[in-house]
This record gives C-alpha cells, structure tokens and sequence, in this order.
C-alpha cells in the first residue's frame, strides 16, 4: 500500500484497558482498520494543541468486520500520558495505515519479539494462521511483567524469556531459542535494535529469510521529513544516498537490507 492512500480521521475511543504496568490497550473505531494489515502502523495526535507532532503507534489487532484497530502502547512521554486519560466516547485525529508491512510466506514462521515490539505480533499470528501457516512459533521477550500472552497464545506454541529468568528462559529471545531448539523458515521481529542485530546474524548464519520492523523516532510519518533514516545496502531514489524512510519504504525490511 503507499502511503497516498492512507485515511486521515477523527477516531472514537471503543475502549482502553491498562494490561500491563505502564501498558495500555487502546481500541479504536477507524476506517484506517479496512486497509490495515500486519506490520503497518497509525500515527495518532494528542487533542492537547501543543503537542503538535503526531506518535506513531504499530497495529497490534484489526477488526475488518467492525471497522476497529487495537493499539497497545508503552507510556512514555506527555503524550502517551494523554492518549492513557482517553475514555470509551473520546476522539483524537488518526492518520493511517502508514508504511509497509510484513510480507506473508506459506512456511513455517518463527515471530520474534521484544518489549513493546509484542503488540504487533498479536496480527501478524492471526494473519498467517488464517493463511493458513500451520507451523507458528511465537517468542516474546520481556523484561519483567508479561502482557498479550493469552493473544499470541491463541494463533501459535508460544515460548517466553524474561531479563531476570522469573518466566520462561533467562535472558532474551536468543536464549528462548537455544534453549528450546527452534527453528523455522522465515522470521518476523519487532523489538530493539540490539535484538534485531544478533536476529540478523542469526538468519544469515541458519540461511533463513528473515523480516525484521525497525524501531525510529518518526516526525511526519509520512516519507516527507527524512528524519527516520536508516542505513541500506542499495541507494534510496528519494535520497540518492544508502538510506532508506523507516515510516515510507519500511518499517518491515528484509534483514539483510539494512545495516543495524
């Protein structure tokens, strides 16, 4: 989907739920959900006016057939704090959905992901179980309270790591996978940049594709400021130079498009 074709609205709070220390799940009601898929995200404004720069927040679910998309987002800043006060019946301007997603592959599927990269991992599973992808392998890292467990234990064999080892294996997703013996066709990760290096290496050395969406701070969200750049091996045409627009050409890239 390009970026032209995204809906710009005022959205209706469904619902928000604090799921998490400092997590919160936010539902909206949004024609951004007819063209979301797994991967994209929303860029949502605060009503505060001086706030004017726009947060841009992955799609963790879409309801099509109730024109809904749930987000589930990390209080970080003044206007995550805002978004947390939204109450059912509250709007706020959405712009969406915006960049590209992850590309879905009839194979075994290993999702791997850390921190507030989980959200997004909620409709990627759904979408490829619906596929029909019947090898799903979810890993989620955390670094202490867990969230969305009970979601992505619906659409796949979930496998959990924890920094202090209080759930699952001690550490990160690299060691859940050691410790486990996983392994899969192709990889999907969200998460920090530090993980989505060592998941790079570890694609490259197993010979496996692997998608990986990047994590940038973000002004426009629209390919126009150039103030998410990341480093590529090709050359940007918009650019002339090796980069590439997290919010335009990604954020899902194929691992060994980018340099971390």
């Amino acid at each position: 989907m390009n970026t032209r074709d995204y809906v710009m609205e005022k959205a209706k709070v469904i619902s928000q739920e604090k799921i998490a220390q400092g997590i919160y799940s936010l539902w909206l009601k949004s024609d951004v959900a007819k063209d979301a898929k797994a991967g994209m995200f929303a860029s949502l404004y605060c009503n505060d006016a001086s706030k004017l720069l726009p947060r841009p927040i992955s799609i963790c679910e879409v309801d099509k057939e109730n024109n809904a998309l749930r987000f589930v987002y990390r209080v970080v800043g003044n206007g995550t704090k805002e978004f947390s006060e939204l109450k059912a019946g509250d709007e706020l301007k959405i712009i969406g959905p915006l960049g590209n997603g992850y590309t879905l592959k009839n194979e075994s599927a290993m999702l791997l992901a850390g921190g507030i990269g989980i959200p997004p991992m909620v409709e990627l599973a759904k979408e490829l179980k619906e596929m029909g992808v019947k090898d799903i392998t979810i890993v989620a890292g955390y670094r202490d309270e867990l969230f969305l467990t009970k979601e992505l234990e619906t659409y796949g064999n979930l496998y959990i790591s924890t920094e202090d080892g209080s759930a699952g294996s001690k550490g990160n997703v690299m060691n859940a996978i050691s410790d486990n013996n996983l392994s899969a066709k192709v990889l999907y990760a969200c998460g920090p940049k530090p993980m989505l290096k060592a998941i790079k290496d570890y694609a490259i050395k197993e010979n496996v594709e692997a998608q990986i969406s990047l994590e940038e701070r973000m002004a426009c969200g629209i390919g126009a400021c150039l103030g998410c750049v990341c480093k590529t091996k090709d050359v940007d045409s918009h650019s002339h130079v090796n980069n590439a627009r997290v919010c335009t050409d990604g954020p899902v890239f194929e691992a060994r498009e980018v340099e971390l």
